[in-house]
Formats: C-alpha cells, sequence, structure tokens
C-alpha cells in the first residue's frame, strides 16, 4: 500500500509540474512572438530575466535554429543549442521533458519545446524569415524548474503515511494475535493430537490455550480423548479375557478393540450354535468347518483321545488319515505342540514322513484330549499357520464345556441303557429299540431269532459262594454272550440272571446253533469261587423267531421265556425252540 501510495503520489506531483512547466513555456512563446511583432524582440534578455526571478522557476534560455542563425546570427549571449537536447528538439521539432531526480542533492524538471513557423493566421513567421517554411523549427525554448519543495512535500507525506501504515499493521497484528492466535494454537494442537490419534496414540492432548472460548474447546477434546483411551484400554482388557491370546498387528488400540469384538463375536456364535447340537461328531465338523473357512486350512484332522483307557479316534479326516493310532501320539503323552520342523519324523505314529505337521493337543477334561493335527507339504506354509494357533485356541477353548456335557450326557446316557456290572444293554434300552427293530424288520423283510438265557439254579450260586460270585457268574455269562454274537446282534441283561439275545437276521436253524454255542461255551467256563478253587454251571436257552411266531416282538420275547421256561421243567442245560402247542400248555 505505501510503495502504491509513493508511487502514485510521485506521479501526480511530476504531473503538476509537467503541466505548469508547459504552461509556462507556452506562455514564454506567445510573449517572445509579441515581442517579435510589437518590434521590441531585443529587450527579451530583460524579460527573460526577470522571469527567472520569479519563485519555482530556476533557468530560461533559448536556442536558435539553423535557418535563424543564417539570416540573424547566434544572438544574445550566443543563443546556440547549449546541450544534446536542444538540438534534438531542434531536429525533431518534438518537446522533451526530463527529469532530474537526486535523493541528497537538489532535483529539477526540465522542458524543452520546439518555436515552430507558422503562415496562416494574423502572424506569419515567414515575413521575417524567407529562408524557412511552414512547420520548420525556428528555435526552441528550455525553462529548468526546481522540484526539492515538492519532493520534500512527497517525502514528508509518505512517511506521513508510512507512520499511520505502520500503527495500523502493528494495531492489526496486535488484535490478530489477541483474537485469532489462541484459536490458531488450538488448531496446531488439535492438528498434532489428531495426527498422533491417527497413529493410534490416544494418550496426547490438547494445550491449554489462554482464551475462554479456546480453552472450551481443549476441555472438550481432551475430555472426549481421555474418555475414548480409558474406553478403550477397559474394552480391550474386559473383553481380552474371553479369548485365548491376544494378538496385536496393528498399534491402534481402536482397531485392536474392533478386531477382539469381532473375534469374540464369531466365538460367541459358534458357541452358540453347538449348544444346541445333540451329536459330539456335528460339533466336531462344525469346529473342523470354522478352522477350514475362516483360517484357509485344508489339510488337517481332528483326534480324539480318552486318556483313561488310551483310545483314540480321528473325528474328523480332512485329506486322508496320517496317524497311527495303535501307536501313542506324542502331542496328548506331552501335553505339548509338535512341530515336524524342529526335528524330522519327531513322532512316531505318523505314518507319512514326507509331510510337515503340526499337532496342537487340548485337554477337554481330566479324561479328554482334542489333538488338531495340521499338514502342509511346506515348512514356510505351517509357519504362516502358527499364527493362526490363538484362533484356534479360541473356538476349542468356547466348544470345552459343550464337548464335556455332551461327552457327560453320552455317558448318563449310556448308563441309562446299559447294565453297570456286565456293560450289557439293559431292559429299558430294549424296551426303546422295539420299535425300531420292528420297523426295520418289516421294512427290509428280514427275520430276527430271539434267545432268553437263565443261569441254571443261580440262587445256589449266591448262597453258597456270595453275591460277589454270584456277579462274577453273570458277568462270564455276558462275556460268552459277547464272544459269540455278532455286532449287529444285540445282548441284554434283562433282569437278575436272565438275559435277552436279539440275533440280526436269523432262522430257526441259526438261531439253534448260535444257542447251542453259547450254552456249551459257557458250560466249558471256570467260574473262581476262591484260590485256585473254581465251579461250572450251565444255561438253560428259550428260543423263538420274529415276526414267524408273533408278529409283535413282545409276544416273541414272551414266545421265548415260555421256550425257557420248558427247557428248565424239561431238566435244564439245554436248548427249547418255541412250539405254538406250548401256549396251550402253558394256560
Amino acid at each position: 500500500m505505501i510503495l502504491n501510495f509513493t508511487y502514485n503520489f510521485r506521479e501526480y506531483g511530476i504531473k503538476s509540474i509537467d503541466n505548469k512547466a508547459t504552461i509556462l513555456a507556452k506562455t514564454v512563446e506567445h510573449a517572445l512572438t509579441t515581442q517579435m511583432l510589437s518590434g521590441v524582440i531585443d529587450e527579451r534578455e530583460i524579460f527573460l530575466k526577470q522571469l527567472e526571478d520569479l519563485p519555482h522557476i530556476e533557468k530560461i534560455w533559448l536556442s536558435r535554429g539553423h535557418k535563424v542563425i543564417q539570416s540573424y546570427g547566434e544572438g544574445l549571449n550566443n543563443e546556440v543549442p547549449r546541450d544534446e537536447i536542444d538540438r534534438k528538439v531542434l531536429e525533431t521539432g518534438k518537446e522533451i521533458k526530463v527529469i532530474d531526480e537526486k535523493l541528497f542533492s537538489s532535483s529539477t524538471y526540465r522542458i524543452t519545446i520546439p518555436y515552430k513557423a507558422t503562415a496562416n493566421g494574423e502572424i506569419n513567421c515567414l515575413n521575417c524569415h524567407a529562408n524557412a517554411k511552414e512547420g520548420d523549427t525556428l528555435g526552441a525554448i528550455t525553462i529548468t524548474i526546481p522540484i526539492d519543495d515538492s519532493k520534500q512535500k512527497g517525502i514528508s507525506t509518505v512517511l506521513n503515511t508510512t507512520a499511520i501504515a505502520l500503527i495500523l499493521i502493528f494495531t492489526i497484528a496486535f488484535l490478530i494475535n489477541y483474537l485469532i492466535s489462541p484459536f490458531l494454537k488450538l488448531f496446531v494442537s488439535i492438528k498434532k493430537v489428531m495426527s498422533n490419534a491417527h497413529e493410534g496414540d490416544y494418550s496426547q492432548r490438547v494445550l491449554d490455550i489462554n482464551n475462554k472460548d479456546a480453552k472450551e474447546v481443549s476441555t472438550w477434546i481432551n475430555t472426549l480423548l481421555e474418555k475414548l483411551e480409558s474406553t478403550l484400554n477397559d474394552i480391550d482388557s474386559n473383553i481380552s479375557i474371553f479369548l485365548s491370546s491376544k494378538t496385536k498387528e496393528n498399534n491402534d488400540p481402536l482397531v485392536n478393540v474392533q478386531e477382539t469384538v469381532s473375534r469374540l463375536s464369531s466365538v460367541y456364535k459358534f458357541r452358540k450354535t453347538i449348544e444346541h447340537d445333540d451329536d459330539l461328531d456335528l460339533i466336531y465338523k462344525r469346529l473342523a468347518d470354522i478352522i477350514k473357512n475362516n483360517l484357509s486350512i485344508e489339510n488337517f484332522n481332528i483326534l480324539e483321545a480318552d486318556t483313561r483307557t488310551g483310545d483314540s479316534r480321528n473325528v474328523y479326516i480332512g485329506h486322508k488319515e496320517y496317524c497311527d493310532l495303535k501307536k501313542v501320539c506324542r502331542a496328548d503323552k506331552t501335553n505339548q505342540i509338535v512341530d515336524s520342523s524342529l526335528f524330522e519324523n519327531i513322532c512316531s505314529s505318523c505314518k507319512d514322513s514326507k509331510i510337515n505337521y503340526l499337532c496342537i493337543p487340548y485337554s477337554i477334561s481330566n479324561d479328554l484330549d482334542l489333538i488338531v493335527s495340521i499338514y502342509s507339504d511346506s515348512k514356510e506354509e505351517l509357519e504362516k499357520v502358527k499364527k493362526n494357533i490363538p484362533f484356534i485356541n479360541d473356538y476349542v477353548d468356547a466348544a470345552k464345556s459343550v464337548i464335556i456335557t455332551n461327552k457327560l450326557m453320552c455317558i448318563l446316557e449310556k448308563n441309562a441303557r446299559t447294565d453297570a456290572l456286565t456293560n450289557l444293554y439293559n431292559r429299558k434300552h430294549l424296551e426303546d429299540q422295539l420299535p425300531k427293530i420292528e420297523s426295520q424288520s418289516n421294512r427290509a423283510n428280514i427275520s430276527y431269532g430271539v434267545l432268553m438265557i437263565d443261569i441254571d439254579f443261580f440262587k445256589q450260586v449266591n448262597d453258597t459262594y456270595g453275591h460277589d460270585i454270584g456277579d462274577k457268574a453273570i458277568q462270564i455269562v455276558a462275556q460268552t454272550l459277547t464272544q459269540n454274537t455278532r455286532a449287529s446282534d444285540i445282548v441284554i441283561r434283562y433282569g437278575g440272571e436272565e438275559f435277552i439275545v436279539l440275533l440280526h437276521n436269523c432262522d430257526e436253524e441259526g438261531v439253534m446253533q448260535v444257542a447251542e454255542k453259547i450254552r456249551v461255551a459257557f458250560m466249558q467256563k471256570d467260574i473262581p469261587v476262591g484260590g485256585t478253587n473254581t465251579i461250572n454251571k450251565t444255561l438253560s436257552i428259550g428260543t423263538s423267531i420274529y415276526p414267524k411266531d408273533s408278529k409283535d416282538l413282545k409276544e416273541c420275547i414272551k414266545n421265548a421265556d415260555i421256550a425257557l421256561y420248558e427247557a428248565k421243567n424239561s431238566g435244564r442245560n439245554k436248548t427249547v425252540l418255541f412250539k405254538k402247542e406250548m401256549l396251550e400248555d402253558n394256560k
């Protein structure tokens, strides 16, 4: 603004001086012309001296042109061109203005105008200047004017303006600093805090600005950040206890909390789903689907190991069965992760020596372990799998209680349907299975042989040797029945010393053969009664055929019981096939 004002003020001053100098030069020109016409031109020096004595005029001089000098000489005081400017004006006939500006000395303004010959009007210069023609430059008038006063006024005005401008600038700067500076500082501080928050650091706080409004804003933001940081820490610490371990791949706690909540949500949905599954194999399949779909692991097996009996079975097979279940699983035995990349052929139960494996054991209960075995052709792929172990842990941990509950339910169900002394099915199981057996028999058009078995003179064993020996005799009967029947047959302890065997897809001849085989086998069994002493007992067996003897399986059992009664009454230690005539005799 100051520079613009200075420039414009200078231009205005120069233009004002220029106007005055031009008017003065024209006035001199007209005055000289009048003197020529009046015949007093020889007195022009006095006139010019008087003009130079006027204020604000420094010098005035005349320069004759070449043609005037030819006609009238060089004039008074050698009125010839004094410098290049005079000569140029005489040659070109154009006025020239020159400003000689000096900062620390006098400055002047010079104007040199041409005096041209005219032939029109009242003044005819050609009358006196015959050797000239109209338009020729007869001479030049030069006037120099000092401009120091104007320069001083300009400098004073510029300085005053500059002082006012500086006062205004400092006033504005003060107002900006007082009013806007707190908000600029607040913005810079907020930017820094938000930048740190973007990188996951929520511990930074906005500066305390000494301004009411800015301080209020900073307090709000700091309070929000404190709540956010505290909430994130609480959520992270409280939720993470439900997961096996925390995997923080990001420095931002907000992202970590989001990932933790997402993991927990998935685990919770998995748990709620399997809680309604009654089939343990279905639970294992869902666990396998989670590993396969969520973790993108394809080749893996899940092994269930009974620590009490030492038995194990594959509950899920991905590609193929790699382990020899007859051998001890190293992961189950040591309860440590078994990694084949650490030592080649580290587990002897693995049948494929070329495969890489990672076996992760999980203790489900005191009697049950679960081993997740992951297989790969490359060690590098197993290294990637190791990062997913915490996720597998989460789902196995979520399934633990459900697996235990399911196992207990199976045990309770088995106990409810199994005789505790012999581990055979009991009478309740028979009653539950009868409708299914009838339906299967009718659908497949197959028959069942029914054996009703009783130990001869069993009461004498209890009375003579005690109930412990009686229980031992019952166990030996159960062992004999199991050894001489098929897996498709159903062996039941009906009650006391009575047993029922349902022979799947068996005719009369087959029934008699199996019954006799059982009777003879038991008769040869030694029943220990103390020390080296043993006794031998016999069986009486009654048989019937379903549905030949009756379309009601319960009736067939009764028929076999009638045949058993006949065997006992006719001498015991024999097998009797049911005949319909026995119904008449039994009435």
